[in-house]
């Protein structure tokens, strides 16, 4: 059993510590579509797959996906407590969307569900927080924080205890309150708050704002999973749904290129 242990710090650091980089060196908006990716819930899912058993994880697949409801909102609330509070503001900002989080987990509990129903909730709230950050500004960050082996012990102990956490629900919870906290944004928090330690919120916000963008390849990820975790087991179904995943994002890609190309010969 100690062998995964390492393997999720090891995941934890490769996911979180990449994300931030790349949010320094490319760009947050880039990273925070990327966030979306199945990166935390896939870890999450898989390790119920392989403690537990596929049919466990196919499960939990499907509350992770009406929970990745709750995870926007958590970025959301996030979002406005950091506009609100002006002192703590990481702290109070964090408590904030936490509690969100686990207030909208707490009523979705409650809900009877089939897979129909699982797909509409956390796509409605996809499209309806992709709404209202649209007025956030898409900010790059110009003076980068130059990295040494503390910085990046830090950044990799802050993911690797959110992961480890959310990863142990099963022995505590059913499955359908597991799969609701598969959905916490085990990868994406540990990012928003190196970010906004490191630098600003408005960094974060850059964040926040492409989130909802990158979340629909979590909802095909899950999907994907809960589909084929009973039929080709954890590995193969995992690689799948990393393929589905994956195609939505190039897809996505191809679209903003046509669209971005199509609107500036409007333009001229």
């Amino acid at each position: 059993m100690e062998y995964l242990i390492v393997i999720k710090l090891l995941v934890a650091i490769c996911f979180v510590v990449g994300l931030s980089y790349l949010a320094e060196n490319v760009s947050p908006k880039i990273a925070g579509i990327l966030s979306g990716y199945p990166t935390g819930s896939a870890i999450t899912l898989f390790f119920f797959g392989l403690e537990e058993s596929p049919e466990f994880a196919a499960e939990s697949a499907i509350f992770n996906m009406i929970g990745l409801a709750a995870a926007l909102t958590f970025v959301y609330v996030y979002y406005k407590a950091s506009l609100y509070f002006k002192t703590y503001n990481i702290l109070w900002s964090s408590i904030s969307g936490i509690s969100a989080y686990l207030l909208v987990v707490w009523i979705l509990s409650f809900l009877q569900l089939n897979t129909y129903v699982a797909i509409t909730i956390p796509v409605i709230f996809a499209l309806l927080y992709i709404r209202l950050f649209k007025q956030i500004e898409n900010i790059t960050i110009s003076q980068k924080v130059k990295l040494n082996y503390r910085i990046l012990f830090l950044r990799a102990i802050c993911a690797a205890l959110i992961i480890l956490t959310i990863t142990n629900a099963p022995k505590y919870f059913a499955s359908n309150w597991s799969g609701l906290f598969s959905a916490f944004p085990t990868t994406l928090f540990p990012l928003m708050l190196i970010i906004h330690f490191t630098y600003s919120k408005k960094h974060v916000h850059t964040i926040i704002k492409n989130v909802p963008i990158g979340m629909f390849s979590l909802i095909i990820y899950s999907l994907t999973v809960s589909i084929v975790y009973p039929k080709f087991g954890i590995y193969y179904g995992t690689l799948i749904g990393f393929f589905t995943a994956a195609l939505y994002l190039l897809v996505y890609k191809k679209l903003m290129s046509i669209y971005q190309k199509f609107t500036f010969q409007e333009e001229v």
